[in-house]
């Protein structure tokens, strides 16, 4: 089965008993990157009754119910990462209390109704993961290696009495590009 993640970060906006709910999505790489999102996210809603939040990521998994009771919150959304496939995602709903309560179930459909609205919004693509290959010539090489590299993701270039160059590459062209280096005389280090 292939891995999913939604192509763009999106938000979405229901309200529900006079409850609003407000559900972001975040394409996400690495757990400081999460932290980061939250952090921002309850300093700029710092007046929220709660935000409650979800996510995949690998083989993490975690949900989050900020006082809501427990399970009816961040495990809905968590259960909608889920049965879409989904990999590398953040899902987080701010909720700010109408008044009128809408007891456990109503809470849970309110919740993944946020996540499923939000996932309309963005489409859904295939995780791609990237491979870091550092290639190492002469400065004679670099009209030939900027040529070779073209279609490829070049993260940093160091000039010195070498060039240095760190790519990143999909799994998929991975064996094409470094034989094509290769057979080229440019050193590759992975």
């Amino acid at each position: 089965m292939n891995v999913l993640t939604i192509k763009n970060n999106c938000n979405n906006e229901i309200v529900i008993k006079k409850s609003k709910f407000i559900t972001y999505l975040y394409k996400v790489n690495c757990i400081e990157e999460i932290k980061d999102i939250l952090y921002e996210t309850k300093k700029e809603f710092k007046d929220a009754t709660h935000i409650c939040y979800a996510y995949i990521l690998d083989d993490i998994y975690k949900s989050n119910d900020d006082n809501e009771p427990s399970g009816t919150a961040g495990m809905p959304m968590l259960d909608t990462l889920l049965k879409n496939n989904l990999n590398k995602v953040l899902a987080i709903t701010i909720r700010y209390f109408g008044g009128i309560k809408l007891g456990t179930g109503g809470l849970v459909r309110a919740y993944s109704k946020g996540a499923k609205e939000c996932l309309k919004k963005t489409d859904i693509i295939e995780v791609i993961d990237n491979i870091k290959i550092i290639v190492t010539f002469d400065i004679d090489k670099l009209k030939l290696a900027n040529l070779l590299l073209k279609d490829c993701k070049i993260i940093s270039q160091v000039f010195g009495d070498k060039i240095t160059f760190e790519v990143l590459l999909s799994k998929k062209e991975k064996d094409k590009v470094i034989e094509t280096l290769i057979q080229n005389d440019f050193k590759i280090e992975m």
